[in-house]
């Protein structure tokens, strides 16, 4: 079975879509004049799997047999029912696979179909008049950050040292103080001062990303009540095709097969395993702080919740939005019931293709906004316009663009009217300028990580650094997580979404390098202090979702 990528990587070279492609999907000004989109599909790739949303009161609606004889039909449309001239390709057939959390179906061909097949199979599903909308369901990936050179790691885990004030400006006051490694401090986020006023109790983060591993700094204390949501055995790396519980990451390589020949290419080259999920969740709240050892984390006394979405190769959006859903405490069938359901999710991923209200993904995050949950998204690694990926672009999200140490935008960081707000992601080189090809200890956002290269050894001990927008996002979802817990704490009302986002643009500081016209990364860089003061003063004044 090919599981090829359909995007390349999301630093330095974001992959080009074909124009064709593109010009037939909706135009970002009027995504209602369409009912499907194409913008994910790329030059070269391999789809067999569509979501499709059914008009409410439709025969096909909740009726898998009318709803796979209709796609059958678009098959039948579209030419794919016979083979093809000089056997490139086998007569196509659908498969029902299931229904996701926000009433899509998801169906699947018996073959991998190209790009121009698989654009013309989405335009006769969405030809039929029951037919709300159809998307390809693409493979999303986890940001693909620069990982910073080993040499610059710290040592090997010793309980008696702390590299919070060595490492973390991140955390730090943007006063301009002298860092440990001789820099100027004009771009962290102002934690310690938040730590004075709250610390996380009380809230639920969810992290869906590669999952967590175990680490004796990390809080995995919810390892197992979280879930793991890949369904493709292939992704997953088990043996079979189906979820099961925790939220455990088993490893995400690509330097061995069957993933080494069906996901890696010049743009994507082989990688062990990242331990991205275990980075991510240490930031947001799991490092254990205040302990005298190693790193710290924002939220530290929060219940960080991990939900496996990303494994080999990515994450299809079927799955991520399932998860989205299952991770604020809505319903998803065949999953038992989220007995932690979180007040701010973080999704430290992404993909190209735009995302508008139709889209599955949008509608799962609506549904996560409607049950009170907060979703903060990656802006994207592509040094590009984030309107143009998902789910940076979806509406709902709280998309994060990344800043480093003195507070300008980091040059691989997405951009543009889509984003929100900028945290501290590290801009990997000496005063965030990469022309000077200096790489610096305070380019760098370090956490915990595993010691394993492919599957995790028992217990990590190690450390390490990555710089990108995966570790700006969770800057701010621990930012919320310690907004919700003051308020919590003084028996307030939880924030709404959309209240939490006025608070967090109300708050955030002004960059002392400003990105200019179109480069815009939002309202300004996350203050975590001021926007928890903010948050126990917010008074609402009218509906918010």
């Amino acid at each position: 079975m090919t599981h090829r990528y359909a995007i390349k990587a999301l630093l330095g070279a974001s992959i080009a879509l074909a124009l064709s492609l593109s010009a037939q999907a909706a135009t970002p000004q009027d995504p209602a004049t369409t009912r499907f989109d194409l913008s994910s599909l790329a030059p070269g790739g391999q789809y067999d799997r569509f979501i499709v949303t059914y008009r409410d009161g439709s025969t096909e609606r909740g009726n898998r047999s009318a709803a796979l004889q209709g796609v059958s039909a678009a098959i039948s449309r579209a030419g794919l029912d016979r083979a093809t001239a000089a056997g490139r390709g086998a007569a196509v057939q659908a498969s029902f696979q299931r229904t996701l959390a926000t009433g899509a179906d998801l169906v699947r061909t018996s073959r991998k179909l190209g790009s121009s097949e698989a654009a013309a199979l989405v335009r006769q599903i969405a030809a039929d008049p029951a037919v709300a909308y159809v998307t390809p369901d693409v493979m999303l990936h986890r940001i693909r950050d620069l990982r910073a050179p080993d040499n610059l790691a710290p040592a090997t885990f010793t309980p008696s040292d702390s590299y919070y004030p060595i490492y973390q400006w991140h955390l730090k006051a943007p006063d301009g103080s002298i860092t440990y490694f001789g820099d100027a401090n004009h771009g962290g986020a102002r934690v310690n001062d938040a730590w004075d006023l709250a610390d996380g109790t009380g809230i639920v983060i969810a992290v869906l990303d590669t999952g967590i591993t175990r680490h004796v700094d990390v809080n995995t204390s919810l390892g197992d009540a979280g879930y793991d949501f890949i369904t493709d055995a292939f992704v997953s790396g088990r043996p079979t095709d189906d979820r099961v519980p925790g939220g455990w990451d088993l490893g995400d390589w690509t330097t061995t097969e069957p993933w080494l020949s069906e996901c890696t290419d010049a743009n994507n080259p082989p990688e062990n395993s990242s331990w991205h999920g275990t980075h991510v969740a240490s930031t947001a709240g799991a490092e254990l702080t205040n302990n005298g050892a190693g790193m710290a984390g924002i939220a530290f006394d929060a219940s960080v919740l991990p939900v496996r979405v990303l494994g080999h190769c990515g994450g299809y959006t079927s799955d991520i939005a399932d998860a989205i859903v299952w991770a604020a405490g809505g319903d998803v069938v065949g999953v038992p019931r989220n007995l932690h359901p979180a007040q701010v999710i973080n999704l430290s991923l992404g993909g190209s293709g735009r995302c508008n209200p139709q889209d599955v993904t949008a509608k799962a995050v609506a549904k996560a906004n409607a049950l009170g949950a907060t979703v903060v998204v990656s802006a994207g690694n592509s040094g590009d316009d984030a309107a143009k990926y998902t789910p940076a672009g979806c509406p709902g999200v709280v998309t994060v663009a990344s800043t480093g140490i003195t507070s300008q935008r980091a040059y691989y960081s997405n951009w543009g009217h889509a984003v929100e707000i900028a945290a501290p992601g590290g801009g990997v080189y000496q005063d965030d300028d990469p022309n000077t090809g200096v790489v610096s200890y305070d380019g760098f956002v370090w956490q915990a990580l595993n010691n394993g290269t492919t599957t995790p050894v028992p217990v990590g001990t190690t450390y390490g650094g990555f710089a990108g927008t995966s570790q700006a996002a969770p800057h701010v979802t621990g930012t919320v997580a310690l907004m919700q817990s003051a308020r919590k704490a003084l028996h307030l009302p939880l924030l709404k979404p959309a209240q939490v986002l006025q608070v967090l643009r109300d708050t955030a500081y002004e960059p002392m390098i400003r990105a200019k016209g179109k480069y815009s990364i939002g309202a300004g860089i996350v203050d975590s202090a001021a926007a928890v003061e903010a948050a126990v003063d917010f008074e609402p004044h009218g509906k918010g979702n």
